[in-house]
């Protein structure tokens, strides 16, 4: 079940923001694309420092929220009329109008005792089932709620994250590569900006995007010098002025298209209904013969022989199923949400119990993403401590640091904290405490890309030999050193000669070596702004290379070792250096011994890709595309496998994996947008804990499902060979019109306590304690494995041996049938409150380790005695059982339990070998 937002088919646009804005300005009917971007600016009335808090706050109570008019929930009358359409439910109260209707034959009695009895059986499991829906849709909502995206705007002059629905009119958003556009904007500035703009124009193609007005009358594909809702930055960065928000913008003229109504059922729901609709077949087919026994071999009333079948297919078919299945999966997501862990799609959880490979990143993943620059390295041979509380940097090591400051696009927020990747914010800090404080005008840019593995920025001075402008260069080592013709040594540019080349590759493998993540630095003066970005990139002068740490995670050699005793292969691929990778494998306990490229990969045939993905666990200098082919051999081969991702880039392999995970802190929304499951804490602990939750889950939903399909095949036994052998052995008891091995208002009553609150306090059951010491399920098993089917199967007929022997015993004990009659319900009751724990034996759970489940079994026999031994008892047809009875039920009781344990030994030697 998807938790994604959902758009309405309904369109009620106001045109506030357009029609006020341009009346104004006397330019009514000109589009803002058309507008200068200072001019549109300006006509907000906001400045180069965004709107103020409270002009922000008056904005969004005169337009509204920022977000498109949702879809209508379901309310909760609609829900709890739900509970009462279905066709099985219908047949129930045509059942309790014949039961009236009879009154109209000649000689009987309207049954309104009964009548009356279904309908309030009916009432009260209605109220459940809404209650069960209800939960479900509220977890769901608030799951919806916790995934709605930021966005980054400057308001009162400082750069903030706020949440989307409170972005107005006049806001200036800042936008970078794999963040959504919140809301229709005009471009101030921009930086190679590309956005994709395939959700409104269909045009595949990311489109270029400048301040640049153009003509009115182009259309929406074609508008460059606006940005608009519902699309993203794929490069690049840009500013931009809110002009339209919610229903104003073009997502907004268009909403009734771009409707995404949530997908309403999960797998494990498909899965559950298919076998509702086998199993009610099979009934239906039983019920036949039922008939036709009752009606051939007894005196059964027909009436009556209708009322049972119709009775029994409702008791039968596990129709209550599919909401104990949504319910359960919504709670287990908040749990999951306790953890970190934000499940974008229920369904995943089904794939996260079945996860056997991860393919993870290293940054922020395995390790903390808490960047520190601690050496340097300079052209001269020198490699300064970098870290210090004091740095007192000469020339050579000033402009090393310099260039990373200004080749940087990390902001400093208004609460002390930076905006942006975290090897810039280290860049910062250290230049920060060397007392760097360059802040030049930036006349170009040319973006960070993982492809280029650089990035650059053409400034107007720079202290370094050399006239203005600058081009200023960071990036892999390698990539820097391949640019660069000439070496910066003793404040003097030099030529850049093998035995400098030879020097740097052997400075950037000692720092890797050390598990330091390099970035390489470098300059060239004389730059031309508007000259293409391969002429602003050659001929550098190398600058020196900064090495920063990025230690591994508290708990996550742990995390991982838990994985490898689970089944789960962990393999990392990054995009660092192979000796960088394979330190910080070796230290969290994954095997890099054998270390991969990303060139390599590429290189490989698909058979000698399959061969590498089942053998190595470290790749290296991986870029999306690798991560894309590495995922597709997994699954070729049949691993159900979780991916990691955080850039734009990774949307392909997030979307395509069995599990996409996407990092919360520092991934971009396109890569949460791709992903199922979003790491609040980009924490590789938490994959960990999320996969244990997962299975967990999965066990619950096989423990109900297990529970409520043995009881119905074992009321469906009961009724059928009960007829049977009631008509064969006692036939001068049977030949009475009303003579029933058990009323059809038991069965309902049976169903109504049973059924309900036990089974789902099953589904909040706690994980087993070798939850994680498994190996994971296979790839495409589904709830009814062959040992669940076996369970359901051998409780099945060990409940009819037992029900029917201490039926057919106090019958012939009694020779009373209703007190035969109430030994068999109280019985059947009992037997499978209990069986609430058998069914836990499979996962070594103790009987205090739920106390849902105790209260629940203790309610619903509490419920049952009260009908016993009160007044309910003449309506419901049935006598208080004395002593003597009781002693038949707990004897029967013992060749049950012995089934029960029998069964388990059985399944656990045949099963789990």
């Amino acid at each position: 079940m998807d938790i994604r937002p959902r758009v309405s088919f309904s369109r009620n646009v106001s045109e506030r923001v357009r029609t006020k804005q341009k009346a104004e300005d006397g330019d009514e009917g000109t589009p803002w694309h058309a507008f200068e971007a200072e001019t549109v600016r300006s006509r907000f009335d906001v400045t180069e420092d965004g709107l103020s808090s409270d002009e922000a706050e008056h904005r969004r109570s005169e337009y509204g929220p920022n977000e498109l008019a949702e879809e209508e929930g379901v309310s909760p009358l609609s829900l709890f009329v739900a509970q009462f359409t279905g066709p099985l439910v219908l047949l129930l109260f045509a059942a309790a109008g014949l039961s009236l209707a009879v009154g109209l034959l000649p000689g009987r009695e309207p049954g309104y005792t009964d009548a009356t009895l279904i309908f309030l059986i009916v009432f009260g499991n209605g109220i459940f089932g809404f209650v069960q829906n209800y939960r479900a849709e509220k977890a769901l909502e608030a799951l919806r709620e916790m995934a709605m995206p930021d966005a980054t705007v400057r308001r009162d002059g400082s750069v903030r994250r706020i949440p989307t629905d409170e972005i107005v009119p006049g806001d200036i958003v800042v936008l970078e590569a794999g963040d959504a556009v919140p809301a229709d904007a005009r471009i101030l500035h921009a930086a190679d900006c590309r956005a994709d703009e395939s959700t409104l124009s269909g045009e595949s193609v990311p489109v270029g995007k400048g301040s640049t007005p153009v003509d009115e009358d182009v259309p929406l594909a074609d508008r460059r010098s606006m940005l608009h809702a519902g699309t993203t930055v794929v490069r690049g960065r840009a500013e931009a002025v809110v002009v339209a928000t919610a229903m104003d913008t073009e997502l907004g003229n268009i909403a009734d298209q771009l409707g995404q109504a949530r997908e309403r059922e999960t797998p494990f729901e498909r899965e559950v209904e298919r076998l509702g609709r086998r199993i009610g077949i099979g009934i239906v087919g039983l019920i036949l013969l039922i008939a036709a026994v009752q009606l051939f071999f007894t005196a059964t009333d027909p009436v009556v022989v209708l009322l049972v079948a119709v009775t029994l297919a409702v008791a039968a078919v596990p129709e209550g199923l599919p909401a104990v299945v949504t319910l359960t999966l919504a709670l287990g997501s908040r749990t999951l949400l306790e953890r970190n862990a934000l499940v974008r799609n229920l369904a995943v959880v089904e794939s996260l119990g079945a996860v056997d490979f991860i393919v993870t990143d290293k940054t922020g993943t395995l390790t903390e993403n808490r960047m520190t620059v601690t050496r340097g390295w300079l052209p001269d041979g020198r490699t300064p401590d970098l870290d210090t509380n004091s740095l007192d940097p000469d020339p050579a090591l000033s402009a090393l640091l310099t260039c990373g400051t200004v080749c940087n696009d990390a902001d400093e927020l208004d609460d002390g904290g930076h905006r942006g990747d975290p090897t810039e914010v280290a860049l910062l800090n250290v230049a920060t405490v060397g007392g760097i404080d360059s802040d030049p005008e930036r006349l170009h840019e040319i973006p960070f890309t993982s492809e280029r593995k650089l990035m650059s920025v053409v400034v107007d001075e720079f202290d370094a030999p050399g006239d203005g402008p600058f081009t200023l260069v960071k990036g892999a080592p390698e990539v820097v050193l391949e640019r660069s013709e000439r070496i910066l040594v003793d404040g003097t540019i030099a030529t850049l000669t093998d035995e400098h080349r030879d020097a740097v590759e052997d400075a950037t493998k000692e720092f890797a070596a050390d598990a330091l993540r390099v970035l390489g630095f470098a300059y060239a003066p004389d730059a031309d702004p508007s000259a293409d970005e391969e002429s602003l990139e050659s001929d550098l002068v190398f600058l020196g290379l900064q090495g920063m740490t990025d230690p591994a995670r508290d708990g996550v050699a742990e995390a991982v070792a838990d994985c490898q005793a689970a089944g789960i292969q962990v393999t990392m691929a990054t995009g660092d250096t192979p000796l960088t990778a394979r330190a910080i494998a070796e230290e969290v306990g994954i095997d890099g011994d054998s270390v991969v490229t990303g060139t390599e990969v590429a290189a490989m045939s698909e058979d000698r890709l399959h061969r590498a993905v089942r053998e190595t666990r470290v790749f290296a200098r991986v870029e999306p595309e690798h991560k894309v082919r590495i995922l597709r051999a997994l699954q070729d081969l049949g691993y159900t496998v979780a991916m990691t991702g955080d850039g734009v880039n990774d949307a392909p392999a997030l979307g395509n994996a069995d599990v996409g995970i996407a990092m919360g802190e520092r991934g971009t929304q396109v890569a949460q947008g791709a992903s199922d499951v979003v790491l609040r804490d980009d924490n590789f602990v938490t994959i960990r804990d999320a996969i244990a939750e997962g299975r967990g889950i999965f066990d619950n939903i096989r423990k109900f499902v297990n529970y409520l399909l043995s009881a119905n095949t074992g009321e469906v036994f009961v009724v059928f060979l009960g007829t049977l052998l009631g008509a064969v052995f006692f036939p001068e008891v049977f030949s009475s019109s009303t003579a029933l091995v058990i009323t059809p208002v038991a069965l309902l009553w049976l169903n109504l306590v049973t059924d309900g609150f036990p089974a789902l306090a099953l589904g909040v059951d706690p994980k087993s304690g070798d939850v994680m010491a498994r190996p994971p399920r296979p790839r495409h098993e589904g709830v009814l494995d062959a040992r669940t089917i076996a369970s359901i199967v051998g409780i099945g007929v060990a409940l009819t041996g037992a029900g029917l022997g201490v039926f057919f015993y106090a019958l012939a004990e009694s020779a009373n049938l209703v007190v035969a009659q109430t030994v068999l319900f109280t019985f059947l009751v009992t037997a499978e409150l209990v069986r609430t724990q058998s069914v836990r034996l499979r996962y070594r759970l103790s009987v205090l380790s739920n106390p849902w489940l105790l209260a629940a079994v203790g309610l619903s026999l509490s419920l049952h005695l009260l009908l016993l031994y009160t007044p309910l008892s003449d309506l419901f047809g049935v006598v208080p059982l004395g002593l003597r009875e009781w002693g038949w039920i707990a004897g029967a009781f013992v060749p049950f339990l012995a089934a029960n344990l029998l069964l388990v030994w059985v399944n656990d030697r045949v099963f789990d070998e």
